[in-house]
């Protein structure tokens, strides 16, 4: 049974704080709800009919990702108390200007709390949600925030999530589905393309296969992640 990971919390969480920056009350130390509440609706400030092309408001265009000119580490300051060196280290070339650093540091720590919790209850299924992208940004909170957990990263590096896996990203060995879905299915294929093994499965158990070194195309749908197993 597929534990639940709560993804949506953490993408709702960066949803309300990038939203509450382009309102005008901005930032300062509220907490994420009182952001959140204070976030102006979509469907009150309705786009003006004008011709041609739409222009998206400057407010609008500095919350895009990728677009938010970045706060250097000097500015990287809460409004109360004090980072540690590890917490500005997580935060650095990581907050929009303008936003709450402590915002940004919450949702690392949440990632750190969700990866805490999941290996308490089944640490493959741990795994499993840092290489399917389930639990997104994994790699830079554990470094940061949460070093106990990096043996978790390590191992997600060599898994595969579903989808198409070919050549060198493809290394042999065993490896293990821990949580698929009844729909999981998967082909193995070598580099004529001849199909070297495929298999599906209905019941929703763990699911265990060998990529061998003929390999070369992995397909899997519906599996979730796929964990190494052994030395591979």
């Amino acid at each position: 049974m597929r534990y639940p990971f709560l993804a949506g919390a953490a993408v709702a969480l960066a949803t309300a704080v990038l939203a509450a920056c382009g309102s005008s009350g901005g930032s300062g130390d509220r907490g994420v709800e009182a952001a959140a509440d204070s976030t102006p609706s979509v469907a009150a400030s309705p786009a003006p009919s004008v011709a041609g092309p739409a222009v998206t408001p400057p407010s609008t265009r500095a919350t895009e990702p990728g677009t938010a000119p970045k706060a250097s580490a000097g500015d990287v300051t809460p409004a109360t108390g004090s980072f540690t060196k590890k917490q500005r280290e997580y935060l650095t070339d990581r907050v929009p200007k303008g936003m709450d650093p402590a915002a940004v540091l919450q949702t690392g720590q949440e990632t750190c709390d969700r990866l805490r919790y999941l290996v308490k209850a089944d640490r493959d299924i741990a795994v499993a949600a840092i290489v399917s992208g389930e639990i997104a940004d994994a790699k830079p909170a554990v470094a940061h925030l949460c070093p106990q957990h990096q043996a978790l990263v390590d191992e997600a590096a060599l898994g595969h999530a579903d989808g198409t896996h070919t050549g060198k990203e493809l290394r042999p060995g065993g490896y293990l589905a821990p949580s698929p879905t009844k729909a999981c299915s998967w082909q193995l294929t070598g580099a004529n393309g001849k199909e070297l093994g495929s298999g599906s499965s209905d019941t929703g158990a763990r699911v265990e296969i060998t990529v061998p070194d003929s390999a070369h195309t992995f397909t899997s749908t519906g599996c979730y992640a796929w964990l190494p197993q052994g030395d591979n």
